[in-house]
């Protein structure tokens, strides 16, 4: 019989007043556990019109202060973030049977946090963050190949490609995080964590 938690669930949800350090110690599990990508996540946003969309991002660093993402700014997503900063995350790891929902507010990070990342960026990555005109029209294949080489000409030290204007990261500070685990016979595990307006987490159970 597996061991409970104060609240009935199972021990893996620990006995903890806020997320983080459980988000923490989930993630640990998922990196040594997770074939591909433990860091992969669902980023839903929303136009100004109401019109949602999702894809996959990965997830570069987080703390107490928020769940960090790179992208281009001129994007899709970007765009999106700049109308409504309301976001959704999920995490799903299939090996743990758990998946882990995160809503909140998005905002950029500093020009300073965005340089440190981006140079540990491999060259090739870094030089497609200016050649990709990201979710824009594409004629062809070819043309961006082309901007590609055009780009290594521009920046034929790997050492000194500077960061585009155009490429930062988005923080988004969590107002709720939602930990689930799988059950039998479709009988979920939930607990949610709710930001209030003291600041304080507060924990609720919910149903499968």
């Amino acid at each position: 019989m597996n061991e409970k938690n104060s609240l009935g669930l199972d021990k893996c949800f620990l006995d903890i007043n806020e997320p983080f350090e459980l988000f923490e110690k989930w993630f640990d599990e998922a990196q040594k556990k997770e074939i591909n990508d433990p860091n992969a996540l669902a980023l839903a946003t929303c136009s100004k019109n109401g019109v949602p969309s999702v894809r996959m991002v990965l997830l570069k660093g987080f703390s107490k202060d928020g769940f960090v993402f790179y992208t281009n700014l001129k994007s899709q997503k970007g765009n999106e973030i700049k109308e409504n900063p309301n976001v959704s995350m999920c995490f799903h790891w299939k090996s743990l049977l758990r998946q882990i929902r995160i809503n909140g507010k998005v905002t950029k990070v500093s020009n300073q946090t965005a340089d440190e990342y981006y140079n540990t960026r491999a060259y090739e990555s870094r030089i497609g963050a200016w050649a990709s005109k990201q979710s824009s029209t594409l004629n062809n294949r070819e043309d961006l190949l082309d901007a590609i080489k055009s780009y290594k000409k521009k920046f034929k030290d790997e050492n000194k490609v500077p960061r585009p204007d155009h490429w930062s990261g988005w923080r988004l500070k969590p107002e709720s995080i939602e930990f689930w685990l799988d059950g039998d016979n479709r009988i979920h595990e939930r607990l949610k964590y709710l930001l209030n307006s003291k600041g304080i987490w507060e924990k609720i159970l919910l149903s499968p």
